[in-house]
């Protein structure tokens, strides 16, 4: 915690840019949204990228370690009153302000205590009244839960009530990452999707790496060598993972640059699919219809697809699978065809 709240008061303070890189670049709307977000609050962002996937209106959306509530105000706006947002914090006092609600802290030994300060807490407190004016609805679509990520029953969540998950940079500090995924798939409905960014390693990390405190507080120590995110993807019963954008992490401490190694560092955003038994099941042809609102002339899907509107495109038989099953189904006209269409994977470091 005293990483968190002494030594960084913004995000100038930190000593890589794990925790800083863009995702991707976003559509106006996003950006007019974010902008409708208290300066302050953004200024103690501590996330790696603007965790925004797209078609969102009337979705029901949880965020696995919301901390200070940004990404959730954000993407209230965007699922509209009829849509719904909630946050699990691991942090006690950081929801009890903000839902009232009293639930124990977490382990102080846990790693997790890391990542949320009483500084983010208190702009969180300060700025609620702000958000919630700015945003002119009539009662919150938002809520907050204090619970673990890899332990979403605790917290009261049911089996398939969320049509997407999101994660920013969190699920790095979690040691049972193979947890976190099964849980994100319990309570994800059939044809929803796991939307996160995190940072991932080149190899599998040594013990000195995984227990420095530095290292913890910026979000290295935790990281996840990139191919077991594939096994345990395909394990727990998602889609093969999709790569949308993966940047390198910079280390500029030549004290921090000799403890890691060799070891390669990249801040990726991937996305994950609920695919129903039964769906598509062979190669097809899309075309999309603009009908996503920010993406009405193409929709940048991921690393391997690129979507423009009105145009035939051949898919392999995963991405048919994804678009016939989740939300995207509307958007798209999917048909037999795309032969030829190679299953393509993405390397993020």
């Amino acid at each position: 915690q005293d990483y968190y709240g002494k030594e960084l008061q913004k995000s100038e303070d930190l000593k890589t840019n794990a925790c800083v890189t863009s995702a991707k670049p976003h559509s106006k709307v996003v950006r007019a949204a974010l902008e409708r977000v208290h300066e302050e609050v953004v200024a103690r962002y501590y996330g790696c990228g603007l965790v925004i996937p797209e078609c969102l209106s009337s979705c029901r959306i949880l965020d696995l370690g919301s901390g200070s509530g940004r990404d959730c105000y954000l993407l209230s706006q965007l699922v509209g009153e009829q849509g719904h947002v909630t946050g699990i914090d691991m942090t006690e006092g950081q929801v009890r302000h903000r839902a009232g609600a009293g639930a124990p802290p977490h382990p102080p030994s846990s790693p997790l205590t890391l990542f949320v300060s009483s500084c983010q807490v208190e702009v969180a407190k300060k700025h609620i009244a702000y958000h919630m004016d700015k945003f002119g609805y009539r009662k919150p679509n938002v809520e907050f839960f204090h619970g673990y990520m890899e332990k979403l029953a605790g917290a009261g969540l049911a089996d398939e009530s969320y049509d997407i998950v999101i994660s920013n940079c969190v699920i790095n500090l979690v040691p049972d990452k193979r947890a976190v995924l099964r849980e994100a798939f319990r309570v994800l409905k059939p044809g929803g999707e796991m939307y996160f960014s995190d940072i991932y390693a080149s190899q599998r990390l040594n013990e000195t790496v995984r227990k420095h405190r530095v290292l913890w507080g910026e979000c290295l120590a935790g990281a996840l060598y990139w191919r077991d995110l594939y096994s345990i993807a395909e394990e727990v019963g998602f889609s093969p993972p999709c790569l949308v954008t993966a940047s390198p992490i910079t280390i500029g401490n030549k004290e921090l640059e000799n403890i890691v190694g060799d070891c390669r560092f990249v801040s990726a955003t991937f996305r994950l699919f609920k695919v129903p038994g039964g769906s598509w099941a062979r190669p097809g042809q899309v075309i999309y219809n603009g009908g996503i609102v920010g993406h009405e002339r193409e929709l940048v899907f991921d690393a391997n697809f690129t979507f423009k509107e009105g145009e035939v495109v051949d898919v392999d038989a995963e991405m048919a699978a994804i678009l016939q099953s989740s939300r995207f189904a509307e958007e798209f006209l999917i048909r037999a065809g795309g032969a030829n269409a190679a299953a393509l994977q993405g390397c993020c470091c």
